[in-house]
């Protein structure tokens, strides 16, 4: 059962729209609203302040706008408000999984995608769609995140007949009741609550605002509620139960993918992994500046059978 690293970086994707710097003076002209949070700081470089949650909600709009064409997009107070660099970034790697030898992608809307827990924001399925032409199922427990996902598709209606969402009314199960039968997936994707606990969540969220912004009342920006930022063992018990419960669906969705936050989960998930059925996995390295992320993959399928589950 292989597994591999690649190389450390410290870019996105190469396809990433958002390698350089953000063009402020732009995302203002297709989004006015977001000019009274730029300033000019010690640097003499314009930005905004990524500690406020109204001047990232704003920048997001924009960026969804102008490079994404999604016209509108809003999530409500003390849900997650998703860095868009970072998460284009896990849709391009994901894209490179599934067509290796393909340098080129073509927008496919025949490849349909699962999204795991999507959250208020939805915004794997939107960029998806934008940057891939992609097909989403997209499933959430909350349903005031429903609502509010349904809501961004309905006031987009392109997309309504790429991404559809759906209520997972089975607790703490994660494909049983959203998969229907006979339903075939290339992949999942999935960001899982990582925090083991509230206060270990909130405790992590204040030391890292402060390692941010060098200010001991600093508080971080991207918010988030209980089902998105922790849940009983946090992301290593998720992603088992995830491994788990991929065995029931191994003949109905091709690739299984996870985001990994924590570092020091990268052994005791390969311990399951090899412990489990699986017919092969990797991890997908990925970075922007300093901060490194990652994805695990995993399948049930032999190389050949994986050709022959998708045609590009």
């Amino acid at each position: 059962m292989p597994s591999g690293k690649k190389p450390t970086q410290n870019k996105l994707h190469p396809r990433n729209l958002h390698n350089s710097r953000y063009d402020l003076q732009a995302l203002v002209e297709v989004l006015p609203e977001l000019k009274p949070y730029i300033f000019t700081n010690q640097y003499e470089t314009e930005t905004i302040n990524f500690s406020d949650p109204k001047a990232v909600k704003a920048l997001n709009k924009a960026l969804l706008k102008k490079h994404y064409s999604i016209n509108f997009w809003d999530i409500p107070d003390g849900f997650l408000c998703p860095p868009i660099p970072g998460r284009a970034d896990y849709l391009h790697y994901l894209a490179d999984l599934l067509f290796p030898k393909t340098p080129h992608l073509p927008k496919n809307s025949k490849i349909k995608i699962l999204d795991i827990g999507t959250g208020a924001n939805i915004i794997y399925p939107l960029l998806g769609q934008a940057i891939y032409g992609l097909k989403f199922v997209a499933t959430e427990t909350n349903a005031s995140a429903l609502a509010n996902a349904q809501e961004i598709i309905s006031k987009n209606p392109n997309l309504e007949k790429y991404i559809e969402v759906r209520k997972q009314d089975f607790g703490h199960q994660i494909f049983k009741g959203v998969v229907k039968d006979n339903e075939r997936f290339e992949a999942v994707m999935c960001n899982p609550p990582f925090h083991k606990s509230a206060e270990e969540a909130m405790e992590a969220s204040s030391r890292k605002a402060k390692n941010l912004y060098n200010d001991p009342k600093a508080k971080l920006n991207f918010g988030g509620g209980p089902e998105e930022l922790w849940c009983p063992g946090g992301e290593f018990t998720f992603i088992k139960n995830m491994v788990k419960e991929s065995l029931v669906y191994q003949n109905q969705i091709l690739w299984f993918t996870s985001i990994v936050s924590k570092s020091e989960n990268i052994i005791p998930i390969e311990r399951v992994m090899q412990r489990s059925k699986v017919n092969y996995f990797k991890w997908v390295e990925m970075a922007q500046g300093n901060k490194k992320s990652r994805f695990i993959a995993w399948t049930f399928q032999s190389k050949k059978d994986q050709k022959e589950w998708i045609t590009p």
